[in-house]
């Protein structure tokens, strides 16, 4: 009888922690890389669209408005459907101001995709992959960044201080997402 008891409380304890997982914001990882550099993966959900998702990730004039980091985009310049960006980022971790050259484009399969061209960085790749649920009404965001700074930073605190800043990123691209979300059904009332 005890046994049947243990099994019963058991796959309840997984269950509402299985269903806990599934119903999280945001699930992410940062893991330090055997071969240099952190990777980081999240799943995000989002409770607008995709499109407005999109619409932020792809304002880059306004990208630091984004981040809790002080940064300037130095250039923005479209060309052939990518969008070259030099940003210059003040992070507390790292002395003086860092510059960060990359590329971003639309995949065919609608991701976007952002690649290092050049900086203070070895290692600098993002992307994002927006898929509609609930009837196209929320997002599930997939999520993936590759960093490798060019600089002696154990990768160990670049993983503490990127967990924090992503944690932070995507409770603001969320906060704004909701405030857009807000803006677009009063403009259509």
């Amino acid at each position: 009888m005890l046994w049947r008891v243990m099994i019963v409380v058991g796959c309840l304890v997984l269950g509402w922690s299985g269903l806990s997982c599934a119903d999280e914001p945001v699930v992410l990882d940062v893991r330090t890389e055997p071969s240099g550099g952190v990777k980081a993966t999240a799943t995000i959900l989002f409770p607008v669209e995709p499109a407005i998702i999109r619409q932020l990730l792809t304002d880059y004039a306004h990208w630091p408005e984004l981040f809790d980091v002080r940064m300037r985009m130095a250039e923005i310049r479209e060309q052939d459907g990518k969008v070259f960006t030099d940003i210059r980022i003040d992070h507390a971790l790292l002395p003086g101001e860092r510059r960060l050259l990359s590329e971003t484009r639309t995949l065919p399969t609608g991701e976007l995709l952002t690649e290092l061209k050049g900086g203070d960085f070895k290692q600098y790749r993002r992307f994002w992959k927006l898929i509609p649920i609930d009837g196209g009404a929320h997002t599930r965001a997939e999520f993936e960044l590759v960093v490798e700074i060019d600089m002696m930073v154990p990768d160990w605190i670049v993983a503490a201080a990127m967990r924090r800043d992503l944690e932070t990123h995507f409770r603001i691209v969320r906060e704004k997402a909701l405030a857009q979300q807000e803006l677009q059904s009063g403009r259509s009332q």
